[in-house]
């Protein structure tokens, strides 16, 4: 029996979200945003964001990129229409409300995927990465930036005790990095590269996926 989703439900809470969105995470995210924007445009110009909400990332993206957007709430993508138009961000082409589990572009359509702080969200993860993984083409890159649960030690355990809070939020302390390194895994092309913090130092991590070349 297929899995049923309360995407519904999902687009209801990120329609809520979308007028605040930008006050609470900008200064928050921003390190995470630079370092995720610039390693995906070391892979080349034709790069997918994943969840682009109200385009908090897109004026990091370099001049020459060309950047696709796709999220699955309307109005965090009218956020990041107007910041596209406001800001004159011409390395920013289509955005448009997509399901990341049903992507709707061509196998190796992109050098790069960007998934800033989604993937724990998504309802079906390991679906949207095999998606991300068709559109990928052959040396590029899927670069996850994300609040990722340690797997053991005292740091597992303080974020277990802050389970409650942080799901408030919209993190999950319940995904962990392990389990992209086990997606990878199903995949010889696939490489977990790198996982490294970025800024609140030890809270939230960058995982570089690399697909090897043809």
């Amino acid at each position: 029996m297929a899995v049923q989703y309360d995407l519904e439900g999902q687009k209801k809470a990120y329609a809520k979200w979308a007028p605040i969105y930008d006050k609470v995470y900008v200064k928050l995210l921003a390190d995470a945003q630079r370092k995720t924007s610039a390693a995906a445009a070391a892979c080349g110009p034709d790069i997918l964001e994943v969840g682009v909400g109200t385009g908090l990332v897109l004026p990091y993206y370099p001049a020459h990129c060309r950047v696709t957007g796709i999220d699955l709430s309307f109005h965090m993508l009218q956020k990041a229409v107007e910041k596209k138009v406001e800001r004159g961000l011409k390395q920013v082409g289509l955005l448009c409300a997509m399901d990341a589990c049903k992507l709707g572009f061509a196998d190796h359509s992109f050098d790069a995927v960007t998934v800033p702080f989604v993937i724990t969200l998504v309802p079906d993860p390991e679906g949207a990465l095999d998606e991300m993984y068709r559109v990928l083409r052959p040396g590029g890159e899927i670069v996850v930036a994300s609040k990722l649960g340690a797997d053991e030690g005292a740091t597992m355990h303080v974020e277990a005790a802050l389970a409650p809070l942080v799901k408030k939020i919209g993190w999950s302390i319940a995904f962990k990095a392990s389990r992209l390194r086990n997606w990878a895994a199903k995949y010889p092309d696939m490489e977990v590269v790198s996982i490294a913090p970025v800024f609140p130092v030890g809270f939230f991590k960058m995982v570089r996926i690399k697909k090897k070349a043809a």
